[in-house]
């Protein structure tokens, strides 16, 4: 199985991922992603918000991307989970050669796995930018707003709440 997942262990972890896309068919890109990492047999879904068209972040010169945030059960480890998301990247025809936070047909990020708190040179939990990001606290607070982030120890509504507007238009589809 991908990831080395087991379908018989306990789906008792909760993770949230954020998925974009700014190639192609970005939202069926984005569903594909979804959709082979339910089809594994070692996740359930919980909940998925909205799509919304965002605005490129760090490097701008670029289409916007379409964003939407996953929330699952899952048996995986958080590192199974992220070699399982890297693999569904790849077989999406994702580049790894390319410009850093440039184009992508295919985004997949930890944002959060139950309330872990991890940094290594492959995986940090919960995601490094994301209570700086427009593009993940929106969606994120579509599936649940009363989150809270476990190092800032503040709800993701209170996070988006207290985010500046500057360069991050997010416009719902």
């Amino acid at each position: 199985m991908p990831g080395g997942g087991d379908a018989r262990r306990p789906m008792n972890h909760v993770a949230y991922i954020c998925a974009g896309s700014n190639i192609g068919d970005r939202r069926a890109h984005i569903q594909k992603g979804f959709d082979a990492l339910l089809a594994a047999g070692h996740t359930r879904p919980r909940a998925q918000s909205p799509f919304y068209m965002t605005e490129p972040v760090d490097f701008t010169d670029q289409e916007w991307f379409l964003n939407a945030v996953i929330s699952v059960d899952t048996a995986l480890s958080p590192m199974d989970l992220l070699r399982e998301l890297k693999s569904i990247e790849k077989a999406s025809g994702r580049d790894y050669d390319t410009v850093r936070f440039g184009p992508r047909i295919l985004d997949l990020d930890i944002i959060f796995y139950d309330d872990l708190t991890t940094t290594s040179s492959d995986l940090t939990i919960p995601h490094p930018r994301m209570h700086e990001r427009r593009f993940v606290l929106t969606p994120l607070c579509d599936i649940d707003a009363g989150l809270v982030h476990p190092i800032r120890n503040r709800r993701v509504g209170a996070l988006l709440a207290d985010l500046a507007e500057d360069g991050q238009r997010i416009v719902p589809i």
